[in-house]
């Protein structure tokens, strides 16, 4: 009779936790459901302008990895260093700018070899180096933009792609995680940074699905920063969020890339890259601004030496009328819904313990979790 009992209390315990589960996913989903991400008139958020025509600057600089100096202190020292004085330089020559965007890895640049081994190469945000380059975004008054690998308590062990925001005030205005990793680039490794697609849910219950894809609304238009590649459904989703000027860090980019994305996507952007000697054979520097149909407004014509490139960007012109960009999704939409992607989100949602220590884990870990079998590989 006792043994009943308490499988019986047993069950009703289970039942109980299973139903509370299932209110709390629903519960979730309706909360989800609930936030309003694109406006179904083709309109969007935004605040209003400062001025009708701002200016953008993109800092083409060198890149020198922290693993290369003495001490991590003095590294980050010179390239914060450095990075002031380029500030200056823009201030003081042509017109003053309302927005400076520097690269991917200005403070850190990047460094090789395991996970363990690369993060002590990292920063904090907010940290000393944010406060120290909110100084250059006051004393500028302007916005003031730059990508560095980021450690985070929140996510021990994790290396982030972080592009910071620092705002007129010098404070921090926004922080964009990288969406999401390009893939099956190599033969033998996988890139190992962590992505919001990585720990995705994780990611969303943390700082809300309105973070996915967040637009900062300034009184210089809508701006949103990235540092992916090749990837034509992130600045998509980016453009119907609102986005009116789309601020890229990807390291040796390609310059149709660039274009297309503007051009396709309605909106002015932006390419910040590092320079390095013509002999590597890699395609660094020649930083662009394109206008949402495609036009190069400006362009660094080095690939090798460091430079400031600047454009205005009639931004209440552009704005004026202005809806969200108009995509075939209702008529390709039974497509999209039976796609599978290769690689599972939330892949790197898992212990400290498993996170792959090198490009060549995490490739491992992509064979064992690929929904394609046999994995395709290039020749």
């Amino acid at each position: 009779m006792l043994k009943k009992t308490i499988l019986l209390l047993l069950f009703i315990l289970l039942t109980n936790a299973c139903a509370d589960s299932k209110t709390e996913q629903t519960s979730n989903k309706t909360e989800d459901s609930k936030i309003v991400l694109v406006k179904a008139d083709g309109s969007y958020d935004k605040v209003p302008l400062e001025k009708d025509t701002i200016v953008l600057k993109v800092m083409q600089t060198r890149v020198k990895s922290l693993s290369s100096f003495p001490s991590i202190g003095e590294g980050l020292d010179e390239n914060m260093t450095y990075m002031e004085e380029l500030a200056i330089q823009a201030q003081t020559e042509g017109d003053k700018p309302d927005i400076i965007l520097f690269h991917e890895f200005p403070l850190t640049g990047y460094s090789s070899g395991t996970r363990q081994e690369k993060l002590p190469f990292t920063i904090e945000v907010p940290g000393p180096e944010t406060k120290r380059l909110g100084k250059i975004a006051k004393s500028c008054d302007c916005y003031v933009i730059f990508g560095s690998y980021v450690r985070d308590a929140a996510w021990p062990d994790h290396i982030l792609s972080i592009n910071t925001v620092l705002g007129r005030d010098g404070k921090i205005a926004k922080t964009f995680w990288k969406s999401r990793n390009i893939k099956r680039l190599y033969k033998t490794k996988e890139i190992t940074t962590t992505t919001v697609e990585g720990v995705r849910d994780a990611y969303r219950k943390k700082y809300g699905v309105e973070e996915e894809f967040p637009v900062l609304q300034t009184e210089f238009g809508n701006i949103a920063v990235s540092t992916v590649q090749f990837d034509p459904f992130i600045f998509a989703a980016f453009a119907m969020r609102g986005t009116e000027i789309m601020l890229r860090t990807a390291t040796l980019f390609a310059q149709e890339d660039v274009v297309f994305t503007a051009w396709s996507n309605d909106f002015y952007s932006a390419m910040a890259n590092f320079t390095l000697p013509v002999s590597t054979g890699y395609n660094a520097g020649e930083s662009i601004i394109v206008s949402p149909h495609g036009e190069i407004l400006a362009k660094h014509p080095s690939k090798e030496e460091d430079g400031i490139v600047e454009a205005k960007i009639p931004i209440a012109a552009f704005r004026k009328n202005r809806t969200i960009p108009n995509y075939a999704l209702e008529i390709t939409k039974p497509i999209f819904e039976q796609y599978q992607q290769e690689i599972p989100i939330n892949h790197l949602d898992i212990t400290n313990e498993k996170l792959p220590k090198t490009g060549e884990e995490m490739k491992i870990l992509f064979d064992s979790i690929s929904r394609y079998v046999p994995v395709k590989t290039a020749d």
